[in-house]
């Protein structure tokens, strides 16, 4: 998962050049839904989704529909880098987030120290690398981070019931249908290059259809919160593939952000011990049981 969702910034970058972020976000999500509804309908995973729509939709939007343009269009601006390594930044958000909406892990002073550093690790990468005119383009990402950190929550929390699939195909149904009349009116009028239509190609089979079949079978397998720890290597991801392939510059701004992101998540997402009255009351719990 942290290198199939890893190269994806290149990709964008690439295709970005020659498309617009609606018709990129539209054939992306068309290819993804193409190859995944036909199976979902063979395995009937999609009249489970009916009850619950509204849950569906709102997964579609936090996770596709507005993460997608807003990163297609800041990769307009920034380097593939740059965004690769701010969305790093999406466990420490998603720790935060689990514990306002009321997650069972607690927020002990490990874990604020924690999302201190990942805050300073933007803080440092903003200030050393990137200019005033490209701090709007900051702002989307920073938008995809918060929306990349709630769909693993609504997934795990109201559609972790519903058949996996299903629920991917029919996001990326709904995401196609969506983006249709925008992408299609904005398709350019003489055929991209080999380079862009490569990567709508490894945009929509890999890092689409195959990506979220692998991502929510992790969900299932570790839970929503440290699902969201495969950002802790898609920079390194990211930041190889933009300097090796594109000539993006490894800055200082880069190597200080990474450190303090990446080790910031990692104390963020790491479970916090039982607290001390939790442990006094499962002992107390325990000698009942066993003296009767």
């Amino acid at each position: 998962m942290a290198f199939i969702w890893g190269i994806p910034y290149l990709f964008i970058k690439i295709a970005v050049a020659e498309l617009t972020p609606a018709t990129l976000v539209f054939l992306r999500s068309a290819i993804g839904a193409s190859l995944l509804l036909p199976i979902a309908l063979a395995h009937r995973d999609l009249a489970p989704l009916r009850p619950q729509w509204k849950w569906l939709l709102a997964y579609t939007f936090v996770e596709l529909a507005a993460p997608w343009f807003f990163l297609s269009d800041a990769e307009r601006r920034i380097s593939s880098s740059l965004a690769g390594l701010l969305i790093a930044a999406v466990p420490s958000i998603g720790a935060a987030l689990a514990v306002v909406a009321g997650g069972h892990d607690r927020l002990d002073s490990r874990r604020i120290a924690g999302l201190a550093l990942g805050f300073f690790g933007v803080a440092a990468l903003v200030g050393l690398d990137v200019r005033a005119d490209d701090l709007g383009a900051v702002g989307q990402v920073g938008i995809v981070a918060v929306g990349y950190a709630i769909g693993p929550m609504i997934i795990e929390r109201k559609l972790r019931d519903l058949p996996s699939l299903g629920v991917v195909a029919g996001s990326l149904g709904l995401n196609a249908i969506a983006y249709a009349p925008f992408g299609l009116a904005q398709l350019p009028s003489a055929l991209p290059s080999t380079s862009a239509l490569f990567a709508v190609i490894v945009l929509g089979v890999v890092c689409t259809a195959l990506g979220f079949v692998v991502f929510f079978a992790l969900i299932a397998e570790a839970g929503a919160p440290r699902a969201t720890v495969i950002t802790y290597v898609n920079p390194a991801v990211a930041i190889g593939f933009g300097v090796a392939w594109l000539g993006e510059p490894l800055t200082l701004g880069i190597a200080i952000g990474f450190v303090l992101i990446v080790l910031g998540s990692i104390l963020a997402t790491r479970r916090a011990p039982p607290s001390t009255s939790v442990s006094l009351t499962e002992e107390r719990a325990r000698a009942i049981r066993s003296s009767q």
